[in-house]
């Protein structure tokens, strides 16, 4: 069984270790997030974007079927405008998004949502606009947000990782042949053993490059501390910190707060321009 064991275990961590590499995804701006990310080489970016791009294709052909994308022109213009904004400001952390086929649209739901998948591909809804009565700055907030999600490829990230709880969860199959439902247990404490954490990280690290986004495009940082409160307002409960992949509002909060000073003088070059 111990000759066994070795076995699946130097294969499975060949496998990972030939596959996965060190990355910089982007610079690390005046915000300073430097975090060295894990990546699997067989896993690209040009893949992620690809997946990325035929899912929102798909979300959009839904939304249009069901007579809910852009049904309102004036709030679709007004995403758009901030979105442009936003957009010229990305060369600051990557050079290659300036590239990259951008796109927003809006659905008609009530729910509190919004994204930027790989690659550009921006989504709001409704109900986050009009149930928060988000202004400009707001919205700028959530975008940039969204958009420091996408510049940091936390989607192939995750991904990766993916791969990698995978692999182990094969090889844990192959070598104790352990009953699939044991397994799936298994495969939840893996993963808030070791992924949620990370994942709190790259919540984190939107954040803050996202306040330096809006910042350096005129939107006034102090926004994204007004948008939290009205989200923690929105929250009848919520889970504990450390069983969720979002920082608790409070400490979302003060992170945002204690770095606002740094990129004040970004908003103010950038308002004084206008």
């Amino acid at each position: 069984m111990i000759k066994k064991w070795l076995q699946v275990l130097g294969i499975s961590l060949g496998v990972l270790l030939a596959g996965c590499e060190s990355v910089s995804t982007t610079d690390e701006g005046a915000i300073g997030v430097n975090r060295e990310q894990k990546m699997f080489s067989l896993l690209s970016q040009s893949q992620v974007h690809k997946m990325a791009s035929k899912a929102y294709v798909e979300a959009l052909k839904q939304a249009h079927g069901e007579r809910r994308l852009n049904r309102r022109p004036y709030e679709v213009k007004r995403l758009r405008q901030i979105a442009s904004r936003l957009i010229l400001q990305v060369g600051v952390f990557r050079q290659d998004a300036r590239q990259w086929s951008w796109e927003v649209n809006l659905i008609d739901d009530p729910q509190l949502n919004a994204y930027c998948m790989p690659g550009g591909k921006i989504m709001f809804y409704s109900g986050i606009i009009h149930t928060l009565a988000l202004t400009n700055d707001e919205i700028a907030a959530i975008m940039g947000h969204e958009i420091a999600h996408a510049l940091r490829e936390h989607g192939r990230e995750a991904m990766s990782q993916a791969y990698a709880l995978q692999l182990g969860h094969d090889a844990l199959g192959i070598l104790f042949g352990v009953d699939q439902d044991l397994l799936d247990v298994g495969s939840t404490v893996v993963n808030y053993a070791l992924t949620l954490p990370n994942s709190r990280t790259n919540e984190a690290e939107a954040d803050l490059i996202g306040l330096e986004l809006m910042a350096r495009a005129g939107y006034n940082p102090e926004a994204a501390v007004s948008l939290w409160q009205k989200m923690s307002a929105q929250s009848s409960q919520g889970l504990p910190e450390f069983l969720s992949t979002h920082p608790a509002h409070d400490t979302r909060i003060n992170g945002l707060r204690a770095n606002i000073a740094k990129v004040k003088p970004l908003y103010r070059a950038a308002i004084s321009r206008r």
